[in-house]
């Protein structure tokens, strides 16, 4: 059951003027959640997998290094040939073993992480699929690397209907320069997030989850102050343009235990940020697990809960910013109400959420 929304009267063509409103029958109600649990498994078989999964920071960092100082001339040769075939063939080369990997990664980080996931309205989800809606499950928080959203692989089956199986995760275009990360993340049924390849897949009828904080989010992480977790959604207004022109549902969801998955330094200033939205990622020293840096998290235990859908009209070509920004606030006040529906049960009951 979607969250029934009235369309404004600068949209409205009956020239009424009413405003948007929401139905919470099903989500507030416990009893009819889905809720999906995976025994956590922290051993060496998925430790290993989520090492290829989410190691290749620190692997290529390390192998950046031994090219520089410690490499002989063959050696550095063989790296150079690894990191042209990388960059010279399509990120998902090669596509049926690739595939075949991403999909054994997946499968082993839901042990390692132990994944939890809550939907509220699972016939929700069904009945979009038998509509043929393309949906946008906005993820948050962003946090240092937002490996939770590998929950909404097809391969998990945890997403219903043809919403499930079509879905992909759309991440910053930035990981797809670096090689080897670009082969991995695409394995995973990962895409460049940018404009055309966003109303691309809505217009073909095809979901996606992507995070509208982006990388601004690591920039407000707090080590003082771990109970507030900090969303950079005000500004983040584009993605909501995008669900008007095509009528697709923007279903808010959020991870809870991505925070303390690293230990970090975090570099301040101005010039940095403006640095970090210009490479698309944020400079910064990280460490995880055993205290590698730029390895893999520790093995906290993941839950990913998902809200219901906020019934989006579809405009076309002619959405007014007050449209815009209508849809926008209430996305905001759905974000913000799935939080406080379920941080007593994650576990975060005296953690606050700021959205600035």
């Amino acid at each position: 059951m979607a969250l029934t929304i009235t369309e404004p009267a600068a949209a409205s063509t009956t020239g009424d003027d009413r405003t948007p409103s929401s139905n919470h029958n099903n989500t507030t109600d416990p009893s009819k959640w889905k809720v999906h649990e995976t025994p956590q498994d922290a051993g060496l078989m998925p430790t290993i997998a989520v090492t290829l999964f989410l190691g290749w920071n620190g692997i290529v960092i390390g192998m950046v290094l031994y090219f520089f100082l410690f490499a002989k001339e063959w050696e550095r040769i063989l790296i150079l040939g690894l990191v042209t075939l990388s960059l010279v063939f399509p990120h998902h080369y090669p596509p049926y073993l690739g595939y075949k990997i991403g999909d054994w990664m997946v499968f082993q980080a839901e042990k390692y992480f132990g994944l939890k996931t809550v939907i509220e309205n699972e016939k929700e989800l069904l009945d979009l699929s038998e509509q043929n809606k393309s949906v946008i499950f906005a993820f948050e928080p962003h946090d240092i690397i937002p490996y939770a959203v590998f929950a909404f692989s097809p391969s998990l089956k945890r997403i219903p209907g043809k919403i499930g199986r079509d879905g992909c995760c759309l991440m910053s275009s930035a990981i797809f320069r670096i090689p080897f990360l670009r082969n991995v993340y695409s394995w995973a049924r990962s895409f460049p997030v940018d404009k055309s390849t966003f109303l691309d897949r809505l217009q073909r009828g095809k979901s996606l989850t992507f995070i509208p904080g982006g990388v601004q989010e690591i920039f407000m992480l707090d080590p003082m102050n771990p109970r507030d977790l900090v969303l950079y959604l005000k500004k983040r207004k584009g993605f909501v343009k995008l669900a008007l022109q095509t009528g697709s549902p923007i279903i808010p969801v959020f991870g809870f235990h991505l925070d303390g998955s690293y230990g970090y330094w975090l570099p301040k200033g101005r010039w940095m940020e403006l640095y970090a939205r210009y490479i698309g990622y944020f400079p910064l020293v990280f460490w995880g697990r055993w205290f590698i840096p730029y390895g893999i998290p520790y093995p906290k235990k993941i839950q990913v809960v998902i809200g219901s859908a906020i019934d989006i009209p579809c405009l076309g070509s002619d959405v007014s910013r007050d449209v815009v920004d209508t849809y926008h606030g209430i996305f905001l006040k759905e974000m913000e109400a799935l939080f406080e529906r379920h941080k007593r049960d994650a576990g975060y009951g005296d953690s606050h959420l700021k959205i600035c």
